[in-house]
C-alpha cells in the first residue's frame, strides 16, 4: 500500500523554527515528484515547495518555492530514510496551516496522485 505519513508539526512562536517530514511506505520517494502544500479553513491550499525527482536522470535536488516563504524554508531529501524534509524558519503567524506533503510521477501541482493526512502548523506568541 503507497502512503504518504506528515511528521513535525506542532505549536512554535514567531520567529522560530520547525522540520517537517514526508516518509513514504510502498514506494520510494527519490523517483517522485514531491510537493508540500498548505491550507487554512475557509481559504484555497497552496503550494509551498516541490522538489524533483530523479527518475529524468536528474540528482532530484531541484527546487522551487512559494514567493512568500522563499529564503525562510527549504526542501531536501534523505533518500536512505525514503523521507523528505521541510525546513521552515523565521515563522510568522500567517504561516499558520495544516501542511501536506503529496507525490507526483510528473508534476509538483494539486492533483499529485499521493497525499498525506497533514500536519498542523501553529505559529502564535
Amino acid at each position: 500500500q503507497l502512503q504518504l505519513v506528515e511528521s513535525g508539526g506542532g505549536l512554535v512562536q514567531p520567529g522560530g523554527s520547525l522540520r517537517l517530514a514526508c516518509t513514504a511506505s510502498g514506494f520510494a520517494l527519490d523517483y517522485y515528484v514531491i510537493g508540500w502544500f498548505r491550507q487554512v479553513p475557509g481559504k484555497e491550499r497552496e503550494r509551498v515547495a516541490c522538489i524533483n525527482s530523479r527518475s529524468d536522470g536528474s540528482r532530484g535536488d531541484s527546487t522551487d518555492y512559494l514567493d512568500a516563504v522563499k529564503g525562510r524554508f527549504a526542501i531536501s531529501r534523505n533518500n536512505a530514510k525514503n523521507t523528505v524534509y521541510l525546513r521552515m524558519a523565521s515563522l510568522k503567524p500567517e504561516d499558520t496551516a495544516v501542511y501536506y506533503c503529496a507525490a507526483d510521477n510528473h508534476a509538483c501541482s494539486g492533483r499529485m496522485d499521493y497525499w498525506g493526512k497533514g500536519t498542523l502548523v501553529t505559529v502564535s506568541s
